[in-house]
């Protein structure tokens, strides 16, 4: 499966009032495609799931995708990993990378907007698939990729905002108290996440072929095991951890850390859920926008975003082969020959999406490479963390984040570490292997109290931190909408 992303418009047919010149009205729309006509065969709830998949690598209004840049903006460019370049004149953009962003940040805005994009494009999936005659293996499985897809978006914004409308149907009429809802506890959140998620644990165990990139069920055990982390769930945690480690899903580390990031080897053994791009789809649709655009090799053009600081690269050994990947400090110019150094206050650049497959690295637009949602890393490391919180640093809680610093040609950590250091050592070890990601974030906010912080003023930039920066504020055209919305403290 290269891309899947095939664009479907669905509407629900809706009865106003009466036209007084007829006795009767008899709608049968034909420029639109409402539901009750579009969902008849398998073609049609196939390209229905597609079309929720395209909702994660693409805009409706041509901006840069949830994945691949906009998600990015609140959880990398807002914690310590990042800022906005100083090419960057988006006062949104930079708002988020000082911490001083309000509820009318458009980037804010946009994310929410797209988070509910997606599921409303599952929940119409998930009504109308199980009313289509078709193989019932296969509509049990196009339901649950939706239901997939439906709690990792819901798990992003119960994180981004903690209470949020819990919308689980199209709206059928324009009945207000159906298009206008309340927040929903998290709690309540939590809980259909944690059902659609233990649903689409009985996906396939793999695809090939065309259907390479979809959700499969080892994909929900690790969603599902990240969820019970994020609540300290731990016990589930690890149960859900185990599965996915030992139930013959056949994930592993690639022996070359920069193979995670690259277009020849995506949907490989460690990519356990990417989001699919594809070639020649422009620079809205490519996961290159989190990388330098390469229009020009002169040392004062600035890439899209920097590291926060000097120290952000420092964090790496010498020895770490992951900083190689991760950062830049000079790029080879075909046109010369030449390698071009540069040498500022904001090198190193960011690397690690850069695709090196194409020659000259100018077109990088034209980027293949996908954008790991979950990969083995990530789960040997929530592994070490669960199993720390329950017994301590035990041997398999080092073996497990051990293969992680091997891959990376650090020395592993020895034995001895208390639980509190081991802890430490667990985000650390996060923050290097998985920067850049989308993950920094909200493993600042999980860990509660005043880490976000702490760590955030840290940085010189992020001026504006406070206690409130551990929610963002629901977008204020959001409130102005609807009037059932209520703002998150500090906004």
């Amino acid at each position: 499966m290269k891309k899947l992303s095939t664009y479907i418009l669905l509407i629900p047919v809706l009865l106003t009032t009466a036209l007084s010149s007829c006795n009767k009205l008899n709608e049968n729309p034909t420029s639109v495609i409402v539901a009750s006509q579009f969902f008849k065969t398998a073609s049609d709830a196939t390209s229905a799931v597609n079309a929720i998949y395209g909702t994660l690598n693409s805009d409706p209004a041509g901006d840069f995708p949830l994945y691949g840049r906009q998600l990015n903006l609140l959880v990398e460019n807002a914690s310590d990993n990042q800022v906005f370049s100083p090419s960057n004149t988006n006062p949104d953009v930079r708002a988020l990378g000082t911490a001083t962003y309000i509820a009318s940040n458009s980037r804010v805005q946009k994310v929410w907007q797209q988070i509910y994009y997606g599921i409303n494009r599952a929940n119409i999936a998930i009504d109308n698939i199980p009313n289509v005659q078709i193989d019932t293996a296969l509509r049990a499985r196009l339901v649950r990729e939706s239901k997939f897809i439906r709690g990792l978006l819901y798990f992003n914004a119960v994180r981004l905002w903690g209470d949020v409308p819990l919308v689980l149907h199209n709206p059928a009429s324009l009945d207000l108290s159906q298009l206008f809802v309340k927040r929903t506890a998290a709690e309540e959140v939590y809980a259909q996440i944690i059902s659609d998620l233990k649903d689409a644990t009985n996906l396939p165990k793999s695809f090939s072929g065309t259907d390479l990139g979809r959700a499969t069920g080892g994909a929900a055990h690790t969603l599902l095991a990240k969820v019970y982390l994020t609540r300290k769930e731990y016990s589930k945690a690890l149960t859900e951890l185990n599965t996915v480690i030992n139930g013959g899903y056949g994930y592993a580390l690639f022996n070359n850390y920069r193979d995670v990031f690259q277009k020849a080897t995506k949907n490989g053994v460690e990519h356990i859920f990417s989001v699919q791009f594809e070639t020649n789809l422009g620079e809205a649709n490519s996961a290159q926008n989190l990388s330098q655009s390469f229009t020009s090799f002169n040392t004062g053009t600035f890439p899209i975003d920097v590291p926060a600081d000097s120290s952000v690269s420092k964090l790496f050994a010498k020895t770490d082969t992951r900083r190689a990947v991760t950062f830049y400090d000079s790029v080879y110019n075909a046109a010369t020959g030449k390698y071009v150094v540069f040498k500022n206050a904001y090198t190193p650049y960011f690397n690690k999406f850069v695709d090196y497959s194409l020659s000259p690295l100018t077109i990088q637009s034209q980027s293949g490479v996908n954008y790991p949602v979950l990969r083995y890393a990530d789960v040997l490391l929530m592994y070490a963390e669960v199993v720390n919180e329950l017994n301590g640093p035990t041997n398999d809680a080092y073996t497990a984040i051990n293969k992680v610093r091997t891959r990376a040609n650090v020395a592993g950590l020895t034995t001895g570490l208390s639980q509190t250091a081991f802890r430490d050592s667990i985000f650390l070890e996060r923050r290097k292997e998985l920067m850049q990601e989308g993950h920094r974030w909200f493993d600042l906010v999980r860990q509660g109290g005043t880490v976000l912080v702490d760590a955030l003023h840290k940085v010189p930039a992020k001026t504006g931190v406070s206690a409130r920066c551990n929610l963002y504020p629901i977008p204020q055209a959001e409130i102005l909408l609807n009037s059932q919305l209520t703002q998150n403290p500090g906004y």
